[in-house]
């Protein structure tokens, strides 16, 4: 494979472009921004809106995307290059959960993930089976064993202000390394994608030494949040911890950069998995290899 990848540098080959600009004028931006605020509560402060509506087009128009950075410093390629400070964040969370896996002396880690959407505090009117299965697992593992458990409950993105998971805009397909390891392409202000959940995420699967899925069936396939999860995790497999070394989201570096031989690190290595999935009808065989195929 590396006599293969040889043969291709200097030949990299440019990133694809033809897309339609997705860019927003002024008055579309601001009638966007502004839907945050329809609450009749707001219309005292209708003036104040439209400055900070126009502080926040400013940061659109300029592409502000991470407007706070700071020196990568020595642990970097390029210790001079500007990274983010939420990724600096992600990453210093990921290192410090990593030491927790790595401590011999701590109980040994379970992270319980309850996939379904439904929750009694919005639209649905009641807990869902996956959660009441997660509770049941939680239960028995404290009473019959000794391992610390985490619940993840991503419920919480439907009913709870504020949880969000963007989804993947597939970095990994134009070469591993400008897939960055957390993720970083969120939050990013300048489009409004914030509130991003996997920067919580990703420590949570790092620090665990077992991961146990419960996912219902919707539609022959997991739920949405769950998919959200997966694709967010491919950072995972693969990823670039060193942002610096692709300058960012450089597509063409990060395709020489490939293409000089890229090692595809497996931070999750090592971690072993269940996966519990259920539903009425059919399906549920299908979900359930759909998920352990991705975590092998």
């Amino acid at each position: 494979m590396a006599g293969l990848v040889g043969k291709f540098v200097g030949k990299t080959p440019a990133p694809r472009k033809g897309m339609a600009s997705p860019r927003l004028s002024e008055k579309a931006f601001k009638a966007r921004y502004k839907q945050q605020f329809v609450d009749q509560a707001f219309e005292p402060l209708a003036q104040s809106i439209e400055q900070i509506a126009s502080i926040a087009w400013q940061a659109y128009a300029d592409s502000r995307k991470s407007p706070i950075t700071r020196k990568a410093g020595p642990a970097f390629s390029d210790p001079d290059y500007d990274l983010s400070v939420d990724w600096i964040a992600a990453h210093e969370a990921v290192l410090q959960a990593q030491r927790r896996y790595e401590d011999l002396t701590a109980p040994p880690r379970l992270l319980i993930i309850n996939g379904s959407s439904r929750s009694e505090h919005t639209c649905p009117g009641e807990m869902s089976k996956s959660f009441r299965l997660a509770e049941i697992a939680r239960e028995t593992i404290d009473k019959e064993t000794k391992l610390a458990v985490e619940i993840l409950d991503l419920s919480r993105l439907a009913s709870e202000y504020g949880r969000n998971i963007h989804p993947c805009k597939a970095c990994f397909s134009t070469a591993a390394p400008l897939c960055h390891w957390p993720c970083s392409c969120y939050p990013n202000h300048s489009l409004g994608q914030v509130q991003d959940w996997m920067n919580e995420i990703y420590p949570m699967w790092v620090a665990a030494h077992g991961i146990m899925i419960i996912s219902p069936v919707n539609w022959y396939q997991v739920s949405s949040p769950v998919k959200l999860m997966m694709d967010r995790l491919v950072c995972a497999d693969g990823g670039n911890p060193d942002p610096s070394l692709t300058q960012g989201k450089d597509a063409a570096k990060a395709k020489e950069v490939e293409l000089a031989g890229w090692d595809y690190p497996r931070h999750l290595a090592g971690r072993l998995f269940s996966v519990i999935v259920h539903g009425d009808v059919e399906g549920a065989e299908n979900v359930r290899h759909s998920i352990a195929d991705w975590l092998r």
